[in-house]
């Protein structure tokens, strides 16, 4: 039986649907599988779900860009190392998805996907700040949206 992973969902602003929970949940449960990290103990996570202007401050005070994305990450585990204890923090912005969406013309929803997926591979060490570790982290988020029955984010129209 794998160790328990437990996934603190809380809502910093209004207009995230409560059924978003169970998707993020099997994203991040699927992420964890396919990335084939080394589960050694009980395992937390917390998912923020909050709005612009939260994420502008976040971003600026952590990342000293002063405007909000669309997901930030703050791992507390070492890169690819064993995956117990406090995982870390995924902090998606309202407002930039809804918007990301409809320029991309993808639901609401896949795009919520993809970007938990993605936030939570910045928990386990994926980055991708050149070439290789970009192919490599695009390529398992990839594998594992599809396993989701989402399109590929990165596939060239």
């Amino acid at each position: 039986m794998p160790a328990p992973l437990n996934i603190e969902v809380s809502r910093n602003s209004d207009g995230w649907p409560e059924a978003l929970d169970a998707r993020a949940e099997q994203a991040v449960r699927d992420a964890l599988t396919q990335s084939k990290a080394k589960i050694t103990g009980a395992a937390e996570l917390s998912l923020v779900l909050t709005d612009d202007a939260e994420q502008r401050v976040l971003n600026r005070d952590w990342r000293g860009i002063d405007k909000s994305t669309n997901v930030l990450s703050f791992p507390q585990i070492e890169p690819f190392g064993p995956v117990s204890g406090l995982l870390g923090d995924i902090i998606l912005a309202r407002e930039t998805l809804e918007r990301e969406a409809a320029e991309l013309g993808v639901s609401f929803d896949d795009h919520f996907t993809h970007l938990v997926v993605h936030g939570f591979l910045h928990l386990l060490g994926y980055d991708h700040m050149d070439d290789d570790e970009a192919l490599a982290m695009e390529g398992l988020e990839t594998q594992i949206l599809a396993s989701l029955g989402v399109a590929d984010p990165y596939a060239e129209d």
